[in-house]
């Protein structure tokens, strides 16, 4: 699916350009405005004096080709974004249909654990002092 929707926009832009090609060389009118600025009378030199009828019938094919590509790709990006979500749904509904896990601690034993045995002194209470200084261990007083 992802194949076809990158070669109609690959279509979609090559097609853009030549319509706006197209548009730009075509004989305005009236022999005054945007078509003499851009070079209007190029098109007599390259496709004859009587271009304009040729130049008017690639642009409606052009044209029509932009509104079915324009039409086929919304309806590409529709049933993606349909079947991503039918997908999400999906995996929604697994997860909800798996036992709940746990994620409560395993409640404590009744008898404490035993202190190890060291010779080595008793801990000292920390002391914080509240002038903004280290922690010190000095013994209570």
């Amino acid at each position: 699916m992802t194949i076809l929707t990158v070669l109609f926009t690959l279509l979609l832009l090559v097609d853009c350009v030549f319509l706006g090609l197209l548009i730009l060389i075509q004989l305005p009118k009236k022999e005054a405005g945007a078509g003499v600025a851009f070079g209007g009378g190029t098109t007599d030199a390259l496709f004859g004096a009587g271009s304009g009828t040729a130049l008017t019938s690639l642009t409606k094919y052009a044209s029509a080709a932009f509104f079915v590509l324009v039409f086929v790709l919304s309806v590409l990006n529709t049933h993606a974004s349909h079947s991503s979500a039918d997908a999400l749904k999906r995996s929604l509904e697994k997860q909800s249909a798996l036992p709940p896990v746990s994620t409560t601690a395993p409640a404590p034993s009744s008898t404490p654990a035993p202190a190890p045995a060291s010779s080595a002194a008793p801990a000292m209470p920390l002391m914080i002092s509240t002038n903004g200084a280290a922690p010190t261990n000095h013994p209570a007083k």
